[in-house]
């Protein structure tokens, strides 16, 4: 195998050609445009129109019409929050600057408690789960009616924050899997429209109350009368089914529903890198920082404002406030079902319209703030509403169909954490600072607007994704039905672990391309290719270390895509990375030790410590030998037999090594080889990455090459020794074809 160039020195003007053809062939890659699927074959697009009639008799009308009524009943706290403002404000002696602080330390929980409830409802019965919050929040809403001070407003605030914090996404995802796709945006609508109802009553009631009662105390009754109601539909909503997780995208894209695929665990991490992988969701993400800014503290700082600028009392504020939002309240079923239509036709335009409709909200809130009057306030307020309801009720549903869906309540407290956590939090500290140095009219003109302006463009600029972000969705369904297909018709072909169409970026720069591997229990499967080939971060996404843009990872069957590294390590996923894997300054016997203490869950046998202490010396005498040494003072080839050992601790499912001979002296190769050898022979599963092509294809049974991120080749190691073109690459590290066309697939 000897290449008859060898020897002579490299013509420059050749080496160069390579180098520009290679760049030209993987800039052309990555400027190749996703294959993005006709609109008919998208879910809910093309789709012939659902009236919401038989769209509710689909999903019950026990679901709409209790999560509706929540929505009403958590409109009175809400609004008892920023309708009593000012009377708080007196009756516990704090500034505009307090009162912003308070607002957002209830954001703060809102994030936190919204991430948490979020990753156990993706898991979990969501209709329990929210129950189980309302319940609490409610208690802590009668609480709140007989605090003190201004610290335990602050504290039993973050508490009620923290069982609201459900609200938007675990209800978001229960409505979104319980009603089709073709009516989604009038659903939503209908529910939106229960919301805001009680959005508009809950501070006529509150204030009413609060003025008829009278005193500087008289606003704890306003939060006593809120947690009532709110209590009783909690314990109603014990009863609600939880839908199939994506039943409707499936149905629309297999003409089923996948309810026999159990789903791997989602870590917060890897939703949070999924999800921005996502190019919709990414930008959608962006503008809800830029209008958490605006729409979560306006709404306490325009009643501070009127209080101040017209001297209105809580009943006045909230006639001024809450009044001219019925004609939008009326409008939102209207606008919701010409949108369902929309959307249906083209999903670009219809969310770039909705994005359009943040500027003139901008607008009107600027000429608010400019009225002489509280009924000229409340006539620019209700032209304002015109535009803010459908925009805010329409986005919910939009969003919903590009989350991937085995995250949607995830999803959404991601999107909930930076409207409430970033912009929520940095929009009530500003404008709280602002106006305690101005006045909160000048703070709201100086943050309000451009928040809305800067939300509503970065809206647009993510709607020219969403047909690209929904054929993923298709292929994903599609996959996952393939996969189930294939366990049905043979239980005994699963993969140990398989990694199917993974497309993975640093950055802008994708080096992963449509990967397929897999490895059979009690194969070994020898990864080969060039350098930069793409070997290593493979390996990576396998083991959680990176997260895809696009296709799935499994163990065993079981979806582990979007699994922490650490979750994978207790499922049996175990990478030996190139170097030393070890502690250095513990003993030999203190690293395995350290293995042996966190062993990982599930593994069918679990000896003691010191059985799987006498296991690793007898695979290694020489460090048998040496017990009480320190890592660091043994040689690198002992260093890598520990960290091998402190693998093998574990009783890994798959073992993935990756340059285990990388820097070591032939010797000290050989007696590794030889205990990777004895795994093999005991059935141990194993992906090996080498440098020595010999050394690989001495150990493996099955060979995949690797070249610019593509699989190139798949077959026996017999098979790849055969192609000379092939092993030449991975002997001499270069281009391993002179014509990138030709197909070098073989299975």
């Amino acid at each position: 195998m000897s290449d008859p160039s060898e020897g002579r020195p490299p013509d420059a003007g050749a080496l160069s050609d390579q180098i520009l053809a290679a760049e030209a062939e993987r800039q052309a890659e990555l400027a190749a445009e996703p294959v993005i699927l006709d609109d008919d074959q998208l879910p809910g697009v093309g789709a012939k129109e659902l009236s919401l009639r038989e769209a509710i008799s689909i999903g019950g009308v026990s679901t709409i019409v209790l999560l509706g009524a929540l929505d009403a009943t958590d409109a009175l706290g809400i609004s008892a929050m920023g309708l009593l403002g000012p009377d708080i404000q007196d009756s516990l002696g704090v500034s505009d600057a307090v009162l912003g602080t308070i607002t957002a330390g209830g954001n703060v929980f809102i994030v936190a408690g919204g991430l948490l409830l979020s990753r156990i409802a993706d898991n979990s019965n969501r209709a329990k789960l929210v129950a189980l919050a309302t319940i609490f929040w409610s208690a802590m809403t009668l609480l709140l009616g007989f605090v003190q001070t201004a610290f335990w407003f602050f504290i039993v605030n973050c508490a009620i924050a923290f069982g609201r914090s459900q609200t938007h996404p675990v209800q978001g995802a229960i409505m979104a899997d319980s009603y089709p796709i073709e009516a989604r945006a009038r659903v939503y609508a209908a529910k939106d429209v229960a919301g805001r109802s009680g959005a508009f009553i809950a501070p006529l009631a509150v204030g009413g109350l609060v003025s008829l009662i009278g005193g500087d105390d008289a606003w704890r009754w306003g939060f006593i009368a809120a947690s009532v109601p709110t209590l009783i539909v909690g314990a109603a909503i014990f009863f609600l089914t939880d839908p199939p997780r994506g039943q409707f995208e499936q149905r629309s894209t297999i003409g089923e529903t996948l309810t026999d695929m159990k789903p791997g665990p989602i870590s917060l991490g890897a939703a949070f890198q999924r999800l921005f992988k996502v190019r919709t969701m990414k930008w959608a993400l962006m503008a809800a920082v830029a209008l958490g800014f605006s729409l979560i503290s306006d709404g306490l700082f325009l009643n501070l404002y009127l209080d101040e600028r017209f001297d209105l009392g809580p009943f006045e504020r909230a006639l001024a406030n809450s009044t001219p939002g019925v004609i939008a309240l009326f409008m939102i079923p209207f606008v919701a079902k010409w949108y369902d239509g929309f959307y249906r036709r083209t999903p670009p335009q219809a969310m770039a319209l909705l994005g359009s409709l943040f500027f003139p909200m901008a607008f009107f809130t600027v000429l608010q703030l400019l009225m002489p009057s509280p009924v000229t306030f409340a006539v620019m307020a209700g032209l304002k509403a015109l535009f803010a309801a459908p925009a805010l009720s329409l986005l919910g549903p939009t969003l919903a169909n590009i989350n991937p869906y085995r995250m949607r309540a995830l999803g959404s407290a991601i999107g909930a954490s930076l409207v409430f956590g970033v912009g929520g939090l940095g929009g009530a500290i500003l404008m709280g600072l602002i106006s305690d140095a101005t006045s909160p009219r000048t703070a709201l003109l100086a943050v309000v607007p451009g928040a809305m302006i800067i939300g509503g463009l970065l809206t647009i600029n993510g709607s020219r994704h969403i047909r690209a972000d929904l054929t993923l969705v298709v292929e994903e369904i599609k996959e996952e039905k393939a996969e189930r297909d294939r366990m049905r018709a043979d239980p005994s072909d699963i993969p140990v672990l398989q990694l199917h169409n993974i497309d993975f970026s640093y950055g802008p720069v994708q080096v992963l391309f449509d990967v397929d591997l897999e490895v059979a229990r009690g194969e070994t499967l020898a990864l080969l290719g060039t350098n930069g080939a793409g070997k290593s971060t493979a390996l990576r996404v396998a083991a959680g270390l990176g997260i895809p843009s696009r296709g799935v990872v499994r163990l065993n069957g079981r979806n582990m895509t979007l699994a922490s590294p650490e979750q994978r390590v207790r499922e049996g996923i175990f990478l030996l990375p190139g170097g030393q894997g070890v502690f250095p300054h513990l003993s030999v016997r203190e690293n395995l030790e350290t293995s042996a203490a966190i062993v990982r869950s599930g593994a069918e046998d679990k000896p003691d410590i010191a059985g799987r202490l006498d296991r690793a010396f007898e695979l290694f005498p020489v460090l048998g030998e040496r017990p009480k040494t320190l890592a660091h003072n043994l040689s690198g080839g002992q260093k890598q037999m520990l960290a091998l050992a402190r693998v093998i601790m574990h009783d890994p499912e798959v073992l993935i090594i990756d340059e285990l001979s990388l820097g070591l002296a032939p010797v000290v190769v050989q007696d590794l080889l030889a205990v990777v050898g004895r795994l093999r022979d005991a059935g141990q599963t194993m992906i090996i990455v080498e440098q020595s092509l010999n050394v690989a294809l001495t150990l493996a049974d099955r060979a995949v090459f690797m070249e610019k991120g593509h699989v190139r080749f798949t077959g026996s190691a017999q098979s790849l020794l055969e192609r000379d073109d092939l092993a030449r690459a991975v002997f001499l590290g270069r281009d391993a074809t002179a014509d990138p066309q030709v197909d070098l697939d073989e299975s």
